[in-house]
C-alpha cells in the first residue's frame, strides 16, 4: 500500500505501522498490529519496567552533567594560602632578628629597650596586614630613670581583651609592657615573641600573689608602664566582661622594698582605660557575625586561628585611649575597677557601631 498513511477511524480499525511510527516505537519492527479493542488492559505493575527502561536510556547528543570549575575560587584560595604563609614566615624571621637585638638592649641602661619593644609590635602588625587606627593619646611617654625618681607618675593601661592580636595592636601604640598569664611562657614561638616585648608572667595563684605584685611594682619603680587585661580572660568581642578588682591592687602608692624609714614613696600610678575593636575586614565593616574572625577565646586552638586570620587580605583595629583616672579620686579599688570598665565598655560599644568618634580632649 503506497501513499501517505491515513488515520484510524475508530478503535476497531487496524492501523498500519509506518516507518515513522516504527521509529517512534523504539525501532520494534516485528511488532504485529492488532485491534486495540482486543488488547488486554495492562496491569499497573507491568507499566513500571517500561517507564524505568525509558528513563535509563542515555541521551545520545548531550554529555553527562558535571560540576563546572570555578577558577576565581581556586585562585582566591591559592592566594590566601600564599598570603598566610608569607605573613607567618615574615613574623618568624622578624622575631628571630629582633631576638638578637633585644637580648643586647635589655642588658643596657636607658629607654632603648622600651622603644624597641614598641617598634617590634608595630612591625608585627604590618607584617600580618593589620592597620591600627588610634583615637586619643597615651597619658605619658617613656620615662627615664631620672624622671621616675623625680616623681613622674607611671601609667597602668587597662584594656578589653578578645584575641591574641590585641597584644600586637596595643603594644605598638603605648610605651608599656604586658602582664600575661604564666601559661604563655610555655607556648612555642609565642613565648619568644612575648619575651621580646619584655612581658611579665604571672601565675595568679594565691601563694605567688605577693611576689608577682612586687615584680610589677619594681617595673613601675624603674622605667616601665604596664598593660593589663582586667577581664581575666578573652571574650568573643561582642561585649566587655566586668573588670576584676584584683588587677587594680597595684594601683596604689608604691613603696620601694629597700626604702628607708621616712623616705618618700614613689607616686601612685595613673590608670588609663583603653578600648580596642576590630572594625574592618577586607575593607568592609565588621558585623557581629564576622567578629569571630578576630576573636580567640575559650578552648580555641591558637595555631589554626593564626592561620585563618592571616589569610585575609586586610584588617583594621581601632585603639581608643580614654581620659586617665586618678586612683586617689576613688574610695576603693572596686570603685576604680568599675569606672575603668565603664569607660572601656562604652568606648568599645561606640566603636562596634562604626560611628564617627571625636578624639578625647
Amino acid at each position: 500500500m503506497h501513499g501517505a498513511p491515513r488515520a484510524c477511524r475508530d478503535d476497531t480499525e487496524t492501523c498500519p505501522i509506518t516507518p515513522t511510527a516504527s521509529l517512534a516505537l523504539n525501532d520494534v519492527s516485528d511488532m504485529k498490529t492488532m485491534p486495540t479493542a482486543d488488547l488486554p488492559a495492562a496491569p499497573a505493575a507491568e507499566a513500571a519496567p517500561v517507564a524505568s527502561t525509558r528513563a535509563r536510556r542515555p541521551v545520545r547528543d548531550m554529555p553527562p552533567l558535571r560540576a563546572l570549575p570555578v577558577p576565581h575560587a581556586r585562585v582566591t584560595g591559592a592566594l590566601a594560602w600564599m598570603r598566610a604563609t608569607r605573613r607567618i614566615g615574615g613574623v618568624l624571621i622578624w622575631a628571630a632578628v629582633c631576638a638578637v637585638a633585644q637580648t643586647v638592649l635589655v642588658r643596657l641602661p636607658g629607654r632603648s629597650k622600651i622603644r624597641f619593644a614598641r617598634f617590634f609590635w608595630a612591625q608585627v602588625c604590618r607584617l600580618i596586614g593589620l592597620k591600627v587606627r588610634v583615637i586619643g593619646r597615651p597619658a605619658g611617654a617613656v620615662r627615664a630613670t631620672a624622671q621616675a625618681r623625680a616623681g613622674e607618675r607611671p601609667i597602668i593601661f587597662v584594656s578589653n581583651h578578645s584575641s591574641w592580636i590585641d597584644v600586637a595592636a596595643i603594644g605598638g601604640v603605648v610605651p608599656a609592657v604586658f602582664v600575661a598569664k604564666d601559661d604563655v611562657r610555655t607556648w612555642p614561638v609565642i613565648s619568644t615573641v612575648a619575651r621580646l616585648g619584655r612581658t611579665i608572667f604571672v601565675s595568679r595563684q594565691r601563694g605567688t600573689t605577693g611576689r608577682e605584685r612586687d615584680d610589677m611594682t619594681l617595673r613601675l619603680m624603674r622605667e616601665d608602664n604596664l598593660i593589663l587585661f582586667p577581664e581575666g580572660t578573652s571574650s568573643d568581642g561582642s561585649r566587655v566582661l566586668p573588670f576584676l578588682s584584683s588587677f587594680f591592687a597595684i594601683a596604689k602608692p608604691i613603696v620601694r622594698a629597700d626604702a628607708a624609714d621616712g623616705e618618700d614613696a614613689l607616686p601612685m600610678p595613673i590608670v588609663q582605660p583603653v578600648s580596642i575593636v576590630y572594625d574592618q575586614l577586607d575593607g568592609l565593616s565588621v558585623s557581629r557575625a564576622r567578629r569571630s574572625v578576630f576573636a580567640w577565646y575559650g578552648d580555641m586552638d591558637l595555631a589554626p586561628h593564626i592561620w585563618q586570620l592571616t589569610r585575609w587580605r586586610s584588617m583594621r583595629a581601632t585603639v581608643m585611649l580614654h581620659e586617665p583616672l586618678d586612683p586617689i579620686d576613688f574610695p576603693s579599688r572596686k570603685a576604680l575597677a568599675l569606672a575603668a570598665w565603664k569607660a572601656t565598655a562604652d568606648g568599645a560599644a561606640r566603636l562596634r557601631q562604626n560611628v564617627r568618634i571625636p578624639p578625647p580632649q
